[in-house]
C-alpha cells in the first residue's frame, strides 16, 4: 500500500557491527532500517529518500521504498504489451468500424517503437499480424499461421520499453510513423487525424495505469496536416442531375431497379447508405399523396466479420454519434414516397421488414450499390462530366439533399436535426451554401430596418 506518511530518523551508530551505521525510517505505522559501512553512504541514502518525499512521492508500505524505486524494480512493460492490453480493455464497448480504426492506428505505431529492424519481417506481413491478431480480440480465438507467429515474436522481443515513450525523440518517431502510408506516401488527414487520436488515448491510458508519469505528446511540437473539411461544390450534383441520375440508376438491369430507391433516399431524405440499409417498412410512413416519414433509428455498415462479435460482415448499430435508442424523423417528398411505394410493390420487403437487400438476399454489400452506381453515372452524365469526380460516389446524393435543403431557405437548425448531424458540422462541411444565404439574409434585415423608419 502507498503512503504519504513517512519519517525519517537521524542516522544511529552502532560500532558493535561489521555496518555500524544504521538509517532508519517509518512509513505508516511500519519501521524499516539500512546499514551502512561508512556515514557518506548512509548519509547519500537518507538524502535520496528525502528527496523523494520532497517530490511528494508516497512510499511503501511494505518495502518502505518510495514509489520511483519500486515502478523501477517492477518488470519493464513494453510498448507492444500495453497497446495490447490497451485495445483488449477498449474491445468490448466499442463498435467494430472504431475496432477496426483503432487496431490500424495501434499496428502502425507499434511497427514503429522498436529497438532495431534485425530480422524483421515484411512491413506488410507485420502490420497484418498486429492489427489482425494481436489487437484483434476475434483474430485470437484460432492458431496463426507461422509467418503470422514469427512476426508477432519478433514484436515482442523487439518492442521499446514503456519508458521510452517519455523521450520526445521517441514520440516523433510514431508520429512521423502514423503519418505514412505502407508505400511511404503521406496518409490522407482525416487518417492521420484519427490515428493521432488513438495513439493519444493509448497514452492516456499508459498514465492510468502508472507505466509513464505524463501523458508525453502534450510536450510534442508537432502539427497534423491541414484538412479542408469544405465540400468541393464543383462536383455535387445539381437538382437536374441528382434526378437524373436516380432514374438513371433503373436502368441498369435488376439491381438498378431495386436500388432506386435506396438511391432516392440518399437525395430526397439525405440518408447515409448505411442509414438506408437498415430503413425497414414499419419506418415508413408512405401516404398516397403528400409528404411522408421516414424514422432512422440505426444503421448497418459493413466492417467485415473479424471485427464484429457476432461474425457477420456488417454491424446493426445506432444513428451516428447517437444513443442506441436515439431515432430521427425525416420527412420526405411526395417524389420519395412515389418511390418508396413503388418498391414495396415490386419487391416487398426482406423476411426482418428491411426494404432493400442484396442480390442474394441478406444485407445490402456495400460492393453492389457502387457498381450501378458507377453505370448510372456513364448513363446520365455527359462524357465530360463523367471524366470529372462529378458525384463520383453514391454519398454526393446526400450532399446534394443537404445544400438543396439549405439553398431553399430551410432553417439550418433544422437542416442539421434532418441530416443527423450537429449545427457546427453543418457549418464547416456546407459553408459556401451559407455564405450564399446570407446575403439574402441581410437584405431582409435591411428591408425591414427600411419598413421599421
Amino acid at each position: 500500500m502507498l503512503t504519504f506518511d513517512f519519517k525519517i530518523y537521524a542516522i544511529r551508530e552502532r560500532p558493535q557491527y561489521p555496518k555500524p551505521f544504521q538509517l532508519r525510517w517509518k512509513v505508516g505505522q511500519k519501521p524499516h532500517a539500512q546499514s551502512f559501512v561508512t556515514r557518506t553512504l548512509a548519509d547519500g541514502r537518507r538524502a535520496q529518500l528525502m528527496t523523494a518525499a520532497q517530490r511528494g512521492e508516497q512510499f511503501d508500505v511494505e518495502t518502505g521504498l518510495p514509489q520511483s524505486e519500486l515502478r523501477a524494480q517492477e518488470p519493464q512493460t513494453t510498448w507492444f504489451d500495453h497497446a495490447t492490453e490497451y485495445a483488449e480493455m477498449k474491445w468490448q464497448r466499442s463498435s467494430a468500424k472504431n475496432r477496426a480504426t483503432r487496431a490500424d492506428a495501434l499496428a502502425v505505431v507499434t511497427s514503429a517503437l522498436v529497438k532495431d529492424r534485425k530480422g524483421a519481417p515484411k512491413p506488410a506481413v507485420l502490420r497484418r499480424a498486429l492489427s489482425g491478431r494481436a489487437f484483434n480480440a476475434s483474430g485470437r480465438l484460432t492458431d496463426p499461421p507461422e509467418h503470422i507467429a514469427a512476426a508477432l515474436e519478433w514484436i515482442a522481443k523487439k518492442s521499446l520499453p514503456m519508458s521510452q515513450l517519455g523521450q520526445s525523440e521517441t514520440v516523433r518517431v510514431a508520429l512521423d510513423a502514423l503519418s505514412t502510408r505502407l508505400d511511404g506516401k503521406t496518409a490522407a488527414a482525416n487518417t492521420i487525424t484519427n490515428r493521432r487520436m488513438v495513439f493519444n488515448n493509448a497514452l492516456r491510458y499508459a498514465v492510468e495505469r502508472r507505466r509513464l508519469p505524463t501523458n508525453p505528446l502534450q510536450f510534442v511540437d508537432w502539427t497534423p496536416p491541414g484538412t479542408d473539411d469544405e465540400i468541393d461544390w464543383r462536383y455535387v450534383p445539381n437538382p437536374q442531375q441528382a434526378k437524373a441520375l436516380i432514374s438513371a440508376a433503373a436502368t441498369q438491369g435488376h439491381r438498378g431497379e431495386h436500388l432506386q430507391a435506396f438511391f432516392g433516399c440518399g437525395y430526397y431524405a439525405a440518408t447515409r447508405p448505411a442509414e438506408a440499409m437498415n430503413l425497414r417498412v414499419g419506418d415508413c410512413t408512405l401516404p398516397e399523396t403528400g409528404w411522408g416519414v421516414l424514422l432512422l433509428s440505426g444503421s448497418s455498415p459493413r466492417v467485415g466479420s473479424a471485427w464484429t462479435d457476432d461474425g457477420k460482415s456488417y454491424e446493426e448499430r445506432g444513428l451516428k454519434r447517437r444513443a442506441r435508442s436515439a431515432t430521427r424523423d425525416v420527412p420526405i417528398p411526395p417524389e420519395l414516397v412515389h418511390l418508396l411505394r413503388d418498391h414495396l410493390d415490386r419487391y416487398g420487403t426482406a423476411p426482418d421488414g428491411r426494404l432493400f437487400r442484396a442480390a442474394r438476399g441478406g444485407f445490402l454489400l456495400s460492393k453492389e450499390y457502387p457498381e450501378v452506381w458507377k453505370e448510372a453515372r456513364q448513363a446520365a452524365l455527359t462524357a465530360e462530366q463523367a471524366a470529372t469526380p462529378l458525384a463520383a460516389v453514391p454519398y454526393s446524393l446526400r450532399h446534394a439533399g443537404v445544400s438543396l435543403w439549405l439553398a431553399s431557405g430551410v432553417d439550418p437548425t433544422e437542416v442539421a436535426r434532418r441530416a443527423g448531424h450537429s449545427v457546427a458540422v453543418l457549418y464547416r462541411f456546407y459553408a459556401k451554401v451559407l455564405d450564399g444565404k446570407r446575403d439574402q439574409a441581410n437584405e431582409r434585415i435591411e428591408r425591414a430596418l427600411r419598413e421599421a423608419e
